[in-house]
């Protein structure tokens, strides 16, 4: 089935051989083999008080598929962006990420990338964005996808500081960047901090999603996100589900929420998968991503095969992939003439 994914992370893409290869090069001496860190990147759970009352039942220990030893997931991230060194290496990994999600049948790749890493502050933004562009062109070349950037805001820094790097970001238009994000963990800043970032943005025509409802346990973050920010679709929002006239009101707008079962935290997973049920349940309109995908990891394919093993029937798993491209920040002419590829190629699986 033509896939999209709307939700997921340059450096999250990086799958363990490449980051071993660059680790050697930058003389990255690592605890254990790039693989072994890969399959055991776990986060702990934090204070199980915080969520002991929400609406579908959240573990607070530990599961039985927590690794002997567990590498953080900021941690390993933080190794990658290190051994990211030179233009070269982020057109490699920018076409890598396409090159694994055509596999699974991807058809349309939208990936957030960081601000500068400070070996890249002298090689200057615009070189930045265009080594990453050079991937997606050769990516688009070679297996006929289409893809673009979205600049993500990291939440645990300040309102002027995402405002400065919005500036940076609209200062050279790029026409692979359509959108900006806001990431890092939702308890590390609250969303209306970036109030005027999201505005300059959407001057200049850029499109708009953010983290939310994910780990702070109120559906109060997604309204701040719809209404203040004014995004065009959410990431996550599992906390929706704590308020019924916010289900109501994420409802009738139609706003997509993109989600994905597996998540750093393995504790979590199971928990994902029944807000995930239970948001579909309620009517929302719920996308598949991958998130992290070299890092967790998975796949699109097999966020799609946990919900279908939960019941989730070929119609309506079809249902949400069509979704996902209505919700791209493709341009108008380029979504309606995949929406018609995508209808053409369903029908002869179909068939």
């Amino acid at each position: 089935m033509p896939k999209v994914d709307l939700h997921c992370h340059l450096l999250g893409t990086v799958q363990a051989k490449t980051f071993g290869e660059l680790a050697r090069r930058a003389g990255l001496e690592l605890p254990e083999s790039p693989e072994t860190i890969f399959a055991s990147i776990n986060s702990f759970p934090p204070d199980p008080e915080l969520y002991r009352n929400t609406r579908i039942p959240m573990p607070t220990g530990l599961s039985d598929i927590e690794p002997e030893n567990s590498y953080s997931l900021f941690k390993v991230s933080e190794w990658v962006r290190e051994v990211v060194r030179t233009e070269e290496d982020l057109t490699r990994i920018t076409y890598e990420a396409f090159e694994e999600a055509h596999k699974y049948g991807t058809w349309h790749l939208e990936m957030s990338f960081d601000e500068l890493p400070e070996h890249f502050v002298e090689i200057g933004y615009d070189r930045y964005v265009d080594a990453m562009a050079q991937g997606i062109r050769k990516a688009e070349k070679d297996f006929g996808m289409t893809g673009c950037l979205l600049a993500a805001i990291d939440r645990s820094r300040s309102g002027e500081e995402a405002l400065a790097w919005v500036q940076t970001v609209t200062g050279y238009p790029h026409e692979y960047v359509a959108g900006i994000g806001l990431d890092n963990l939702e308890n590390s800043g609250a969303p209306e901090k970036f109030v005027a970032a999201y505005a300059l943005a959407g001057q200049f025509g850029l499109k708009k999603t953010a983290h939310t409802s994910e780990h702070v346990p109120s559906a109060q973050n997604a309204i701040t996100c719809i209404e203040d920010l004014q995004c065009d679709r959410l990431d996550h929002g599992y906390f929706i589900l704590e308020d019924d006239d916010v289900i109501a009101q994420v409802k009738e707008s139609g706003i997509a929420l993109s989600c994905a079962s597996t998540t750093s935290r393995r504790s979590w997973r199971p928990w994902r998968t029944d807000s995930i049920l239970a948001m579909l349940d309620a009517g929302l309109n719920v996308l598949v991503a991958s998130d992290d995908p070299g890092m967790f990891p998975t796949t699109l394919v097999n966020e799609y095969r946990i919900l279908a093993e939960r019941g989730v029937s070929k119609q309506k798993l079809t249902e949400m992939a069509r979704a996902g491209f209505e919700a791209s920040w493709l341009s108008e002419p380029e979504k309606a003439a995949v929406l018609v590829r995508f209808d053409e190629h369903v029908a002869g699986l179909n068939a």
